[in-house]
């Protein structure tokens, strides 16, 4: 078996049995397992090569050559290797606006998705749908955030995978979660010296995990994080209990304040580094019209899924951290797992063997799970970094809308983020509110003194993406789109023209 390479969106077969959309650790082992059973699988993605973001490059780079990035990214490897092995199409680049769901009344029906490769707009069916999209970082509003040298920790990484680029400029790496302990560490193994933690975290939060800590103590995250730590506190000043940040400077970062029980410190700084945790990236599962639920724990919406993946929409399944945060190897498994559940839910395997493997690997992924409670607790962002304070700090960066500005239009009564929309833009730029919309839920029920739940999120709708008018015009119409558009019926009108 061998992958076929589809660089040109024409050279796509015009129906699948599965659309894998996303090339992390759940995209690439559902393509392998569904591959196996002789499935048609076609594997999209945005970017150059396969990997996602925690194995980003992971078939360019080789281990004596950047060991900086640790083990855990190279285990990487053997999965990429398989997934070039395996017998499906993959097409880099590859960027996914639309999802039409197919009636669910009708079974026969295909579902369409909407995708660019190379500038071509093309439009393919298929019987089943796997999301695996991934995570994104939880946006960290603070004064001074859209200042050119200020990252997320996230974008540093890439960066590092990447290119292996190192800043050679003071750094500071604020906010939370283990990316933020991870990425530090893989800085000073890459090179990286004059560097400083500022460690947002909440010293109660710590009580609150020892509930979970059982769970934690048989997890793999014990001893990797327990490294973690203290590798960075050997090389890197570490500050905890930050309780407020902004950053400095006119025209780029010249440095950041910050503020913690002891009181008010500056620091002179050339890059900041912000990261708060990650949320699952719901914006294609939105549109496609996948149901969301409020997770409390990890502060995030994420896609109503059953234990396989599969969502209410009848074949539109949905696998990893875009189902919900678990890491890389529970979202392998998990990419297993959904492929299986279609390959059952299509009558292409036989339903003992998928029930046995289902079971194995559900055991699997509960075990990489263990610890997600403790470390959900522990790194629990602030409120006053979920819902910026200053009323002059940026929400939305597209429209560049303030937070003073957002509380101003909540006060007039929108109920909800869709609403909101009626009177500032929010959530109406190029990012359709990835970036900020974690920040809009929170805003409105701090002031409305409700739980996020009951204040919901952006209502999606295609394309997700930006997309060329060019590329839509190029699109073959469906006679059902030329009547919306004229008015008219096409088969009518081309009799008339005839006539």
């Amino acid at each position: 078996m061998t992958m076929r390479i589809v660089s040109r969106a024409e050279v796509l077969l015009p129906v699948y049995d599965i659309v894998i959309v996303g090339a992390g650790p759940a995209g690439m082992a559902a393509a392998i397992e569904a591959s196996r059973a002789g499935a048609r699988v076609v594997v999209l993605d945005e970017n150059p090569r396969c990997g996602g973001q925690i194995y980003r490059e992971i078939t360019r780079n080789r281990p004596g050559e950047r060991r900086y990035l640790g083990a855990d990214y190279w285990k990487g490897k053997p999965l990429a290797e398989s997934f070039a092995a395996s017998n499906t199409d993959y097409t880099a680049k590859a960027t996914v606006w639309s999802i039409e769901c197919a009636d669910d009344a009708d079974e026969h029906a295909h579902h369409r998705v909407g995708l660019t490769v190379a500038g071509v707009a093309r439009m393919i069916e298929a019987t089943a749908i796997i999301l695996a999209t991934g995570a994104q970082e939880r946006p960290m509003p603070v004064p001074g955030w859209t200042l050119p040298g200020v990252m997320t920790a996230g974008a540093a990484q890439i960066a590092l995978k990447s290119s292996g680029v190192v800043p050679n400029s003071p750094v500071v790496l604020a906010g939370c979660g283990p990316l933020l302990y991870l990425l530090a560490s893989q800085l000073v193994d890459a090179g990286a010296r004059n560097m400083t933690v500022l460690d947002t975290s909440q010293s109660l939060l710590r009580w609150e995990a020892l509930r979970q800590l059982p769970g934690f103590l048989l997890s793999p995250y014990l001893v990797k994080g327990l490294g973690l730590l203290l590798k960075t506190k050997r090389n890197v000043r570490v500050v905890t209990g930050v309780q407020s940040l902004a950053i400095l400077g006119q025209d780029h970062v010249e440095g950041v304040r910050f503020e913690t029980r002891r009181g008010t410190e500056s620091l002179q700084a050339e890059t900041v580094l912000l990261h708060q945790g990650v949320i699952p990236g719901i914006n294609l599962a939105s549109a496609a019209g996948c149901p969301l639920t409020w997770n409390e724990r990890q502060r995030a919406f994420e896609p109503v899924t059953d234990a396989e993946g599969r969502t209410p929409r009848r074949g539109i399944l949905i696998a990893g951290d875009g189902a919900g945060i678990g890491g890389a190897q529970a979202a392998e498994i998990a990419g297993r797992i959904a492929a299986l559940a279609t390959l059952s839910d299509l009558g292409l395997t036989k339903v003992p063997v998928a029930v046995s493997s289902l079971r194995k690997l559900q055991r699997q992924r509960r075990r990489f799970l263990r610890g997600r409670d403790f470390l959900d607790a522990l790194y629990a962002p602030r409120q006053a970094f979920l819902a910026p304070p200053d009323p002059q700090t940026i929400v939305c960066r597209c429209e560049e809308i303030t937070a003073g500005k957002l509380r101003e239009a909540v006060a007039l009564g929108p109920p909800g983020p869709n609403q909101l929309k009626t009177f500032v833009r929010c959530g109406m730029g190029p990012c359709q509110g990835r970036l900020c919309a974690a920040t809009v839920t929170e805003i409105m029920a701090a002031e409305k003194g409700m739980n996020p739940s009951e204040i919901g999120t952006y209502r999606l709708r295609s394309p997700v993406k930006p997309v060329r008018l060019a590329e839509l015009a190029g699109l073959p119409h469906a006679p059902r789109a030329l009547k919306a558009v004229t008015g008219r019926d096409p088969v009518d009108h081309q009799m008339n023209e005839e006539g």
